[in-house]
């Protein structure tokens, strides 16, 4: 056998293997019928909500549709696993319960409601945060897999880079709360707990 054959053969085996791991793993009729099962239970759910009403049915149809959303990412995942379909599964998740964190809020009035909005977007930029953190730190271990110890090295750094970017997200949405907790003071109190709050998360 020459060469050339040996390196014609490796590179269809190699096609072969790249072709299986991006195929569906489910059938089309596997596929359409879990996809009509989600929106079933969406519809259901969504009709539970009726007897609810003002907020309480905003509530109920927000996690209605967010519990939707998570599954048809989970079903994605289920077809065609991965490093982004993971990715997605969890920022649907995320998306969900912010939504549902935000509704929640309007149950709330002024500073109460304020600070409520901004704890529940600090908890979504740490959920989404955490989630690209995850993706890239799986990305670049798999790159550095096998491979030089310059690649490892390379690859060591984007996953520290991820990590700071993520904390620094999750720093500033902190900040913020904190600083919407000030407005509910006034005077020095106030000006005490915004001083407060720039040098706990070291904002100048």
């Amino acid at each position: 056998m020459t060469k050339s054959t040996i390196t014609a053969l490796a590179a269809a085996v190699s096609m072969a293997f790249s072709a299986a791991a991006i195929a569906n793993t489910m059938t089309k009729s596997e596929y359409k019928s879990a996809a009509e099962n989600i929106t079933a239970g969406y519809l259901s759910a969504k009709a539970a909500c009726d007897p609810f009403v003002a907020n309480a049915k905003d509530i109920c149809l927000v996690e209605a549709k967010g519990k939707e959303n998570v599954q048809k990412a989970e079903l994605l995942e289920k077809n065609r696993p991965g490093r982004k379909a993971h990715f997605d599964v969890r920022v649907a998740i995320a998306d969900s319960e912010y939504a549902a964190a935000k509704e929640k809020c309007d149950d709330m009035t002024g500073n109460a409601k304020d600070v409520c909005v901004k704890e529940a977007k600090a908890a979504h930029t740490a959920a989404k945060a955490d989630a690209m953190t995850q993706r890239k730190t799986t990305a670049a271990n798999k790159t550095a897999k096998d491979k030089t110890k310059k690649a490892k090295g390379e690859a060591h750094e984007k996953i520290v880079d991820a990590k700071e970017n993520a904390a620094a997200e999750k720093n500033t949405a902190e900040y913020k709360v904190a600083i919407e907790k000030c407005d509910a003071l006034m005077g020095t109190a106030k000006d005490g707990c915004v001083h407060d709050a720039k040098m706990h998360f070291g904002k100048s």
